[in-house]
């Protein structure tokens, strides 16, 4: 069907709350981030909780690689508040060449990335075109720019027959 190239792997309340150890556990090494509404409010910048999340994933061997479609001063400064993890900056997503490009800065690849993101147009169907396994996660504020209010709409139209599909399949 096809709406199920915007559905993602699994979808959780927020990217504080994975279960990050049993990913490492199943091999993954990689995880390629959306910033604003994933790990943060839009444009505000890395506060304790994101630093606290990237540390631990460096110290369980995590690699990681902020995506954003924003501008580089916003992705760098948030890239080194986290204590220096890769970036890149007007990515161009759902164009699946930057996560491609995130894999080799990480040296993973499809089977060993992650991806957490907040948007299914974006964040969530390019990772599916790419192959990496993709965790939506809820906005972490509701309120947004109204290009993304606006894409909230059908979004919530794709994720009843996501739910629908995850029940049918149990």
């Amino acid at each position: 069907m096809f709406l199920e190239h915007f559905y993602p792997g699994e979808w959780i309340d927020s990217a504080y709350d994975i279960a990050w150890e049993d990913w490492y556990r199943r091999g993954f090494r990689g995880v390629i981030f959306d910033i604003d509404n994933t790990l943060v409010e839009h444009d505000a910048p890395a506060d304790a909780r994101a630093r606290k999340l990237f540390a631990r994933l460096r110290k369980m061997g995590f690699a990681t690689c902020l995506l954003s479609n924003n501008r580089e001063p916003r992705v760098a400064s948030f890239a080194k508040a986290v204590g220096g993890s890769a970036y890149i900056h007007k990515a161009g997503k759902p164009g699946i060449k930057n996560y491609k490009k995130a894999m080799q800065l990480m040296h993973t690849d499809k089977r060993t990335t992650l991806f957490v993101g907040d948007q299914l147009f974006t964040d969530v169907y390019g990772a599916n075109r790419a192959g990496i396994y993709s965790i939506l996660v809820k906005p972490i504020n509701p309120r947004e720019e109204i290009q993304i209010i606006l894409k909230r709409y059908p979004e919530k139209l794709i994720l009843h027959f996501y739910q629908k599909k995850i029940l049918t399949e149990k």
